[in-house]
């Protein structure tokens, strides 16, 4: 049984709109993560390593994303299984306020902070 507390098709659509949010930032900074071109005739040193360091954040930040795109997944299929909302560690149901406010947290606060 999923959490008794929350609305699972409100949760849902929080879940899949979340998706589709980081699905499209992925899609819009595509270009950010492309290898920079090297041609010191056409850009010079420092804006080549400053283009670099952009390209190397922009990967950091598609990782994350990626991440999370994971925990979304997991989310989804656990409400599937009818165990959304039930902490990993202890086996009680995590608070329904801190789940409106992270849908994606698998940890009730107690287990959290051991």
């Amino acid at each position: 049984m999923n959490h008794p507390e929350l609305d699972m098709q409100a949760v849902q659509a929080r879940l899949a709109a979340l998706r589709q949010e980081l699905q499209d930032d992925s899609e819009s900074s595509r270009e950010s993560r492309d290898p920079v071109v090297l041609d010191q005739t056409s850009v010079g040193r420092l804006s080549r390593m400053d283009a670099m360091q952009g390209q190397a954040m922009a990967k950091a930040e598609e990782e994350r994303r990626q991440l999370a795109l994971k925990r979304i997944a997991a989310a989804l299929i656990r409400i599937e299984r009818g165990d959304y909302g039930e902490c990993i560690g202890c086996g009680e149901w995590i608070a329904a306020k801190r789940l409106e406010w992270d849908p994606l947290v698998l940890k009730c606060i107690d287990c959290a902070q051991a």
